[in-house]
């Protein structure tokens, strides 16, 4: 059947690439492509997915829009705070492409419904920002055999590859297990620059497309970094690791395997104790507050960098940056071992491995601000900036 002249026209300047042609557009509009994750990343290659005539997107997130989303997921405003994030990109999608097919998963992937939400689509954006949903990702799109569009970011850096089960490495070739919980920061804690995942996301749509069309070199066992600070775009060859539990030549794991979340779970589950508690190892806000009003002799030690300590300072405190703790931390801490001593900062990731390392230097009563400053202004003073 032939294409409509109406759809002839949308897609014209697509169509008159002869690597695409008529049959290119209508395998697009056959497609089904789940994006995990309406984010950063989901929302570039959401939107340009969608343009470019995609017939079912598959919209997985549980999360709400909030403030600080707005500086780089492009698919919200800031009258969206506080809406659904599937809800609202899934809006404004069907009113870019009428003849798109919005599929909503209002849900977190993970290992439990990691199979259930990505059978039946022909190709999975991975925009996720955490590592128990990329492994999760990861392994689902293995045992399903469904191609997997890597993206991540991070401060300046970006990274993209394909993993096409069968054709080259998986995610755990590259990864095998994800870091220990606390170890990695994530944007939140670190920060990105809103532009890079704008770059990530159309790099991760411009694979899906390319693959969906079968043209073009996709970047199937090649690890692309971006580094938007330096604007430098270099390639690492990445090949399939026979012994990979899940792609290798005798594979063990045979259903997605849940891990914690390595970035956003540094010190374990508290939430059973509720929201104040001061323990050996780790304080509340609300906790540390009380304390600090009756007068107790508490050393508070940011650890978050100059210009963050500038926007939303806690007085009184010191600032010494956790890259700059190493060489600071004698001349400046040497003399406060066995004082009582709070780190802190935006969220608590960077304070936990800061005071695990106090700890090894033998200062004896270091605690762990939990939530960092980002709690103290929801739980105790409203007025402190929130970044």
């Amino acid at each position: 059947m032939a294409m409509p002249p109406d759809q002839l026209r949308r897609w014209a300047r697509q169509i008159r690439l002869p690597q695409i042609g008529v049959e290119g557009q209508e395998k697009l509009a056959d497609a089904r492509v789940a994006i995990v994750g309406v984010g950063g990343l989901g929302c570039p290659a959401a939107l340009y997915l969608a343009a470019a005539g995609v017939g079912t997107l598959g919209l997985i997130d549980d999360d709400e829009v909030d403030l600080t989303n707005i500086q780089r997921q492009v698919l919200f405003d800031e009258s969206d705070v506080g809406q659904s994030k599937v809800r609202v990109a899934g809006a404004r999608l069907s009113r870019l492409n009428a003849r798109l097919e919005v599929v909503s998963h209002p849900a977190r992937l993970t290992a439990a419904n990691a199979i259930d939400l990505l059978s039946g689509y022909d190709i999975v954006v991975d925009g996720n920002d955490n590592f128990p949903t990329r492994y999760a990702v990861n392994d689902a799109c293995v045992l399903l055999s469904i191609p997997n569009v890597y993206g991540s970011v991070l401060q300046f850096e970006g990274r993209a590859s394909l993993f096409v089960p069968g054709r080259g490495p998986c995610y755990r070739c590259l990864y095998t297990e994800p870091p220990s919980p606390g170890v990695v920061p994530n944007c939140a804690g670190a920060g990105v620059l809103g532009v890079l995942p704008g770059v990530i996301g159309s790099i991760q749509a411009a694979e899906a497309i390319k693959w969906i069309c079968g043209i073009g070199d996709p970047l199937i066992g090649r690890l692309l970094v971006v580094d938007i600070l330096a604007m430098s775009f270099e390639e690492y060859a990445i090949a399939r690791n026979p012994n990979c539990a899940l792609c290798g030549d005798h594979p063990t794991i045979m259903a997605p395997v849940p891990y914690k979340d390595a970035c956003l779970e540094p010190v374990g589950d508290l939430s059973s104790r509720g929201d104040d508690y001061d323990l050996a190892d780790r304080i509340t806000p609300r906790a540390a507050h009380r304390r600090l009003l009756l007068g107790e002799p508490l050393f508070v030690l940011d650890v978050r960098e100059p210009v963050e300590f500038a926007m939303a300072p806690l007085m009184p405190s010191t600032l010494i940056p956790l890259g700059e703790l190493v060489q600071r931390c004698e001349r400046e801490l040497g003399g406060r071992r066995h004082e009582e001593i709070i780190v802190m900062c935006h969220h608590g990731i960077r304070s936990a491995i800061a005071a695990g390392w106090l700890r090894d230097q033998g200062f004896t009563r270091v605690k762990n601000l939990d939530g960092g400053i980002d709690r103290w202004a929801t739980e105790v003073d409203p007025a402190i900036p929130r970044y």
